[in-house]
């Protein structure tokens, strides 16, 4: 176990880091006095006192960390910072741990799934910390923690690639992994920055304006208010969501090199993006004719409008909803969850398994065919004019087969403790896929407060599971992994 002490201080620096950002809902609530201060009080001192307990007693293991070490940060990072983001929830909300820790989990990978209502009447802090997590879970604190402590020689490359969805893992925007790191978060606090004044000059409050932009950067899903999207019953708001969503299901990369190198072309050069768009734009007219046929709404203007938004937000995993889609002909929100299972590209702040590996899947079966009808032909994948190495699709056919894998069993789980099937595969769907709402008792117009202890450790495994991309958390879980 001594040799994993470098993880442990690592992770001791990270929870001293973690600690200061609850300074900033800790000092909210004392400008507003909304009764929450305690509650950041102890949040506070006891993540900095396990912070700095952690790193002292393990100071003296000091050397960058190897692959292994990477998996395993990553893997207690994403699982014991909520313990301390729950804090604020357990103490000041009338919860059990269970359900303030699935809280937290669900704003720290960016899921949007709550347990909570009557969201308009939290205090001020608790809703800016429900989204001040959700946005910096958006690109990853472990990428945080690399950028701005390049100097702690922790291996900032090993933990750079466990947590950075394949296939950017080898792309080097910048020869520094710190400095691909605070390029990435500058990228996204820019976004960020212009989807809040966009909002806020669409008629939204400062204070909406700002956690609405955290969430939606973030493809998060949570809000400030019960009716989400619905409650200020706005296109001019709604065609905003839209495009950050958009934005925000596209690779963060290609925005970096977009803007550095001033070349819109670059977007038109990332074939996942083509891919991205193409399939969105399908989606929204099919689903628009296929509500215009029943007649859902008076006109067809109004069908576009709430189709559009629900698809863009279900389908990017954002989780954002104008209207409760889940009383829709049951085609259309089961398209929709769908949906979420692959559309957001890599290196995009979605879930799911991420545009580019399922148009390799659509590729490689595409070959199999013609390799059926012309035995002795020879059919390279090729993606943006490159041929695929083979390794990389036999890496996304094993992806793919543990998804499944993993989906069906998380299922079964649900379905076992008793919970009817539509919401427990539209539960998993939205835990495993970081999408927020699903079907059923956890639509649109619900949440996820009706399950039990037992249903929401499954869905909080499941939402870990999805946002470390599923093999950085088995790996971890693996008896070989604790071999020498």
């Amino acid at each position: 176990m001594e040799r994993f002490f470098p993880v442990f201080r690592a992770l001791g620096q990270l929870l001293s880091l973690f600690s200061l950002t609850l300074l900033i809902p800790l000092v909210f609530a004392h400008i507003l006095n909304d009764g929450a201060e305690s509650a950041y009080d102890l949040a506070f001192v006891a993540t900095l006192a396990c912070g700095l307990t952690l790193h002292g007693v393990t100071w003296r293991f000091r050397r960058d960390l190897n692959v292994r070490d990477g998996f395993l940060l990553v893997a207690l990072a994403w699982s014991v910072l909520p313990v301390f983001a729950a804090i604020p929830f357990y103490s000041q909300l009338d919860v059990n741990f269970t359900r303030a820790y699935f809280e937290a989990v669900s704003g720290l990978t960016a899921t949007g799934a709550t347990i909570l209502t009557r969201i308009d009447a939290l205090p001020p802090s608790i809703n800016l910390w429900r989204h001040l997590i959700i946005w910096m879970g958006g690109m990853g604190l472990i990428v945080l923690a690399v950028a701005i402590l390049p100097m702690l020689g922790i291996g900032g490359r090993q933990m750079f690639k466990a947590e950075i969805p394949s296939p950017m893992k080898d792309t080097k925007l910048t020869p520094r992994i710190a400095q691909t790191a605070k390029g990435l978060w500058l990228v996204y606090v820019g976004i960020t920055s212009v989807c809040a004044l966009a909002y806020r000059w669409a008629g939204m409050g400062d204070f909406d304006a700002v956690c609405h932009a955290f969430s939606t950067i973030a493809l998060g899903g949570f809000s400030t208010h019960d009716q989400s999207f619905a409650y200020w019953n706005s296109p001019l708001i709604e065609g905003i969501a839209i495009v950050f969503m958009l934005i925000a299901g596209m690779n963060f990369s290609t925005h970096y090199v977009a803007i550095i190198g001033r070349d819109a072309r670059t977007y038109l050069r990332d074939p996942e993006i083509l891919w991205f768009l193409g399939v969105l734009l399908i989606s929204v007219l099919l689903i628009t004719f296929y509500l215009w046929g029943f007649q859902i709404y008076e006109s067809s203007t109004i069908t576009l409008r709430y189709a559009a938004f629900n698809l863009i937000s279900i389908a990017t995993s954002a989780g954002f909803a104008n209207t409760d889609y889940s009383l829709w002909p049951f085609f259309a929100p089961l398209c929709m969850l769908f949906l979420c299972s692959f559309v957001s590209c890599s290196g995009s702040t979605g879930g799911g398994i991420k545009m580019m590996r399922a148009v390799l899947l659509y590729k490689q079966v595409y070959r199999e065919l013609l390799r059926a009808m012309h035995p002795n032909a020879v059919h390279p994948v090729k993606l943006g004019g490159r041929s695929v190495p083979q390794n990389m699709l036999f890496a996304v056919l094993a992806f793919s087969f543990i998804y499944m894998a993993s989906l069906v069993a998380l299922t079964l789980a649900m379905s076992f403790s008793g919970l009817e099937i539509v919401t427990a595969f539209s539960a998993i769907v939205a835990s495993l896929n970081n999408t927020g709402p699903g079907l059923g008792q956890v639509g649109p117009a619900g949440n996820f407060s009706s399950l039990n202890d037992f249903q929401l450790w499954v869905c909080t495994f499941a939402m870990l599971l999805g946002r470390l991309e599923i093999f950085t958390l088995l790996v971890v879980l693996m008896p070989a992994f604790w071999k020498k």
